[in-house]
């Protein structure tokens, strides 16, 4: 088996959301803007959380393969690279997740 990464799947999505193609599922989302691929990817975050409470073991991998595909398309849409992403949980990893998830509560 091949190497595959999250950033393979990004630069595809990118490559595919300005392709144009009317056949592409991802420029079509692109084409709908956010509301539309935002929809979708709460459609895919409910399906993988009935795939895992199930204990579906194949829908949980093909749900979250689907969930993935569609988070990356919104932070497309909304131009923000993977890399700020992984930035965060990277910065995050040096704190325990109860101090972290406490010092967001303290800002909001």
């Amino acid at each position: 088996m091949t190497e595959f990464s999250l950033s393979d799947l990004e630069k595809i999505i990118g490559e595919r959301a300005r392709s144009g193609d009317p056949d592409s599922w991802t420029a079509k989302l692109f084409q709908r803007g956010m509301s539309k691929a935002a929809q979708k990817l709460g459609e895919e975050a409910v399906e993988t959380v009935i795939a895992a409470v199930s204990a579906d073991r194949d829908a949980l991998v093909s749900e979250s393969a689907d969930l993935i595909y569609h988070w990356l398309v919104v932070l497309g849409i909304a131009d923000i690279p993977l890399s700020e992403v992984l930035n965060e949980l990277e910065r995050r990893t040096g704190r325990s997740g109860i101090a972290e998830k406490a010092s967001r509560l303290d800002r909001g």
